[in-house]
């Protein structure tokens, strides 16, 4: 009975479902019509709309081509007028004699000069020529203006003019004058180069609120210190010096050249451009150019005076007068055969124990050639600079090995007393000693200095072959040395064996005793 209630129940549940089923899906079916109705309505309004505004467009078009000839029409009229002002002879327009509408007025007269240049000279000569004074006179105003605005530090009124004189012949004028007086009061310290860094970096921000194309202005103000400013102070202190005082000039060339290079590399951080390093690179070479074409003849002639002062100045401390070992037939033939034979071909000298080989000497010759290896470095242009290191290098080789160190070897050589002398010296031993110290620093300057300028290029090869002929040489001179002194101290053995010491100098009275102690 009550499955039966249940059933009914649900039969008649489905019936209504099914029935509200039928009546939305006709809703649906009614409002997808009405929605396709309203999307016809809306195509044709979008239509209408897209129809209305080409119309509209069209309209405005028409307008304007009716708009822009009337308002060139009135421009002309306006500049006819003041055309005939010019013509009659006599200036009413308040455009002209109110000094508040200068702006206008610059407008205005910059146009008629363009105008006026078209016109025949013969015919309208005169009014010509006011047009132009005009022209200038204004021109004159406004740079007038903006440099009363620039001593005021009125940035939005030079900024005005500015763009008014952009339009004329003067605005280059306007930038020098701009340019002149951004200097005055900025170099109050006895550093130009500092002061020029902190004046750029203070002008930068202005020329940029200023000028409508700043970079150009900051590359003029950078050109105009470089070329008048610093090049004068350059050669104020580099005349000074280059006729008397090498030394003092050299330094100041490194000097002067590595803070200019310093300094450009700070402005490079600007807006001066396209290609802002190759225009400070040529600036800066115009200044130095005179200076480094001869770079390295000073630099060469100088440290070839300074050696030979320091090695004279030594030689004169110890009283001692340079011996001459020359180069020729008979001194190479002597040469050769004391390398086959170590045979002492001479008098031996006494040199009280000197070798003539100095630490200080050692240390001034190579500070001085390292300087100079600094100086290259920094002045040299890039295709000499292996080319101007390895004339440094000959100059340390010539002063330092040859003139010191094989001198002192030579003196070495021929201080050592002969096989048959009486006496023995081990002199020879201190002078292979220094050397060898001395060259040891010599190659420590060849690695640290010299290298890193002739590494990537064909000089390395001969500065390489060089040191290695100059080793040769000192090692032959070392070798026949050491072999002499030890022959020597052999030769003086023998004579004391021989001569001063028998056989039974230190006999003892009673040998039995002796190997009775010595068996045990």
């Amino acid at each position: 009975m009550l499955d039966e209630r249940i059933q009914r129940r649900v039969e008649k549940l489905e019936q209504q479902c099914q029935k509200e089923a039928k009546e939305f899906a006709k809703k649906v079916q009614e409002l997808q019509k009405s929605n396709q109705i309203a999307f016809q309505h809306f195509q044709e309004l979008d239509e209408h709309i897209s129809y209305v505004a080409t119309k509209v467009c069209h309209l405005g078009d028409q307008l304007e081509g009716v708009n822009t000839p009337r308002q060139r029409a009135v421009e002309a009229q306006k500049l006819m007028k003041y055309f005939n002002e010019f013509l009659d002879g006599e200036l009413k327009s308040d455009i002209f004699t109110n000094p508040e509408k200068i702006k206008e007025a610059a407008d205005i007269i910059q146009k008629l000069h363009l105008i006026a240049q078209e016109l025949p000279f013969d015919r309208f000569a005169e009014v010509k020529s006011k047009i132009a004074s005009k022209y200038h006179d204004l021109e004159l105003q406004l740079i007038q203006e903006f440099t009363n605005a620039q001593r005021k530090n009125e940035i939005s009124r030079m900024h005005e003019v500015a763009a008014v004189l952009l339009h004329f012949k003067g605005y280059s004028h306007c930038v020098d004058v701009y340019i002149k007086q951004c200097q005055e009061g900025s170099y109050f310290r006895n550093d130009l180069f500092e002061d020029t860094a902190l004046l750029c970096q203070r002008v930068n921000k202005e020329v940029r609120e200023v000028f409508s194309s700043p970079e150009n202005v900051m590359a003029k103000l950078i050109q105009n210190i470089f070329e008048f400013r610093l090049q004068s102070f350059i050669r104020d202190r580099l005349e000074e010096s280059k006729k008397s005082d090498a030394e003092q000039y050299l330094k100041n060339l490194y000097d002067l050249y590595t803070r200019t290079t310093s300094l450009a590399s700070k402005l490079a951080e600007f807006d001066l451009g396209t290609d802002k390093q190759t225009f400070l690179a040529k600036i800066i070479k115009g200044i130095f150019i005179s200076y480094l074409e001869n770079y390295i003849e000073i630099e060469t002639g100088y440290l070839k005076n300074r050696s030979s002062m320091v090695l004279q100045r030594y030689y004169d401390s110890k009283n001692h007068q340079k011996r001459a070992y020359g180069t020729g037939g008979i001194q190479d033939l002597k040469e050769r055969i004391r390398q086959r034979t170590n045979l002492p071909l001479g008098p031996s000298i006494d040199t009280h124990g000197e070798t003539f080989l100095s630490q200080e000497v050692v240390v001034n010759l190579l500070q001085e050639t390292r300087q100079a290896f600094e100086r290259c470095h920094r002045l040299s242009d890039p295709s000499d600079l292996p080319k101007n290191a390895f004339r440094i290098f000959t100059i340390l080789v010539e002063y330092l090995c040859v003139e010191h160190i094989d001198y002192a070897l030579e003196i070495g050589l021929a201080a050592i007393p002969s096989t048959d002398s009486k006496t023995s010296s081990l002199y020879f031993l201190d002078v292979v000693q220094q050397a060898n110290t001395i060259f040891h620093l010599f190659d420590k300057q060849f690695n640290d200095h010299l290298m890193p300028l002739i590494s990537s290029s064909p000089k390395l090869t001969e500065c390489l072959q060089k040191k290695k002929e100059v080793i040769e040489q000192m090692e032959v001179k070392l070798d026949i040395g050491i072999d002499r002194t030890l022959n020597c101290m052999i030769g003086h053995m023998k004579h004391i064996l021989s001569v001063e010491q028998k056989k039974t100098d230190f006999k003892p009275e009673d040998e039995n005793n002796v190997l009775i102690q010595y068996t045990n």
